[in-house]
């Protein structure tokens, strides 16, 4: 990747300020996204939902023009002053390339979501600098009665410039490989990180901390997927890796690797700090990270401390 673009942090949230409701990827659960509004409003916000987020076209929220046309609208829309995705599933990446760049870069503001979204965090933050935030969305999460208090907290990180600190008070840590390490914070679910290989979107992690994470993969998978990442160069060139929540990842027949024995094959012998059991993923509660800005990895103090994803 050549020359590296100047990171761009959003504008907090006040009290009145309107967020918009995109579904860029798969069709969202409608109810859910309803039952989602009333925690917004309580935090004292609006919230406007996209044109197109009830269409459906297949196994997509809408053809790729009107999701498109959804993204780009509120961008624009100095109403709009942050984006919140509605679900995941799959699709984003088949409008990266169609995305105006220049209107996210003229128009910075809060964007958040995670799990498919993953790949227009990737391209926004590789075109743009926009720091965007990865955490919990409205059909899947936020409107389910079993949404709890630790991930509904995430949020306030939206209104006050917050250091964030991950360490054994959340959920306990294991040692891969030891190290410290700072760096930029990319990445996120690891299917769609190795999906972005060899487009204008790879991902960039020379010098970064590289967070991944995943749903409903078997170890064999997991592991093809790392191996993909590993002969691409991505863990040599990380400062350090981030492993997050992977959950219904256990193997379905007996001859199998375990997770654990697969996290290890690739990353104990990196020199580089490795941690794993961060609660960052499809998983509850769910520890909502900017990705962007600075973070801090330390396997001597498990700890990972991430500077503020807004202004």
């Amino acid at each position: 990747m050549e020359g590296r673009t100047p990171v761009l942090i959003p504008k907090r949230l006040k009290k009145g300020d309107t967020i918009g409701v995109i579904a860029p990827a798969s069709p969202p659960d409608l109810d859910n996204v309803k039952k989602a509004i009333p925690f917004f409003e309580k935090k004292g916000l609006h919230v406007r939902l996209g044109q197109h987020v009830a269409n459906t076209y297949g196994h997509l929220a809408g053809t790729d023009e009107e999701r498109l046309q959804d993204l780009h609208n509120f961008f624009k829309d100095p109403e709009i002053d942050g984006i919140i995705c509605a679900g995941g599933g799959y699709g984003t990446a088949r409008i990266a390339d169609a995305i105006d760049y220049d209107i996210i870069k003229n128009n910075p503001k809060i964007f958040w979501g995670y799990s498919d979204i993953t790949f227009l965090h990737t391209s926004i933050r590789q075109q743009t600098g926009l720091v965007t935030f990865h955490g919990p969305m409205l059909g899947s999460d936020i409107g389910k009665d079993t949404f709890d208090d630790q991930s509904r907290a995430m949020f306030d990180q939206l209104f006050s410039p917050e250091t964030l600190v991950y360490d054994e008070n959340f959920s306990p840590l294991s040692v891969i490989s030891k190290g410290e390490a700072t760096g930029e914070i990319v990445g996120g679910n690891l299917s769609l990180l190795v999906t972005s290989i060899g487009t204008p979107f790879e991902i960039d992690t020379k010098g970064n901390l590289l967070l991944i994470e995943d749903i409903g993969e078997e170890p064999y998978r997991i592991d093809s997927f790392l191996n993909q990442l590993r002969q691409a160069g991505k863990f040599d060139d990380a400062a350090g890796i981030i492993v997050g929540d992977f959950s219904e990842s256990d193997p379905k027949k007996e001859a199998s690797l375990s997770l654990e024995e697969v996290l290890r094959f690739y990353f104990a012998r990196l020199n580089k700090p490795v941690l794993s059991g961060f609660k960052i993923g499809h998983c509850l509660p769910h520890f909502a990270i900017p990705l962007g800005t600075k973070g801090s990895l330390s396997a001597s103090d498990k700890k990972l401390t991430i500077e503020p994803g807004v202004e």
